[in-house]
């Protein structure tokens, strides 16, 4: 089995693992965690179908595979959060560094 993915989706994938900080940089400790779900996945959809709109066609952009990698965007976003961000300390970092609660 020989595995070869494009540049795109490594930095898809890259960016994904990422969002996670991101999203702690626009939002509040109080920030109900519902709200910090939603905007995650937004932000892994609009990675999904970007990184399938710049990625390699050689049958054309699909909507399946965008659909595909935001799913991956989004899981690997949450497990990042979970696994590597939050215990790290990074997460609350973020969270305190741009946005202030009112």
């Amino acid at each position: 089995m020989n595995v070869h993915l494009d540049s795109a989706y490594w930095l898809g994938l890259l960016v994904s693992v990422v969002l996670p900080v991101l999203v702690g940089l626009v939002t509040t400790r109080v920030t109900h965690a519902g709200l910090k779900a939603v905007l995650l996945l937004a932000l892994s959809t609009a990675t999904g179908f970007v990184t399938e709109y710049v990625g390699p066609h050689d049958a054309g952009y699909s909507v399946g595979t965008a659909a595909v990698l935001s799913l991956v965007a989004f899981a690997t976003g949450v497990l990042s959060h979970f696994g590597f961000w939050k215990p790290v300390g990074v997460s609350g970092k973020a969270q305190d560094s741009l946005v202030k609660a009112a």
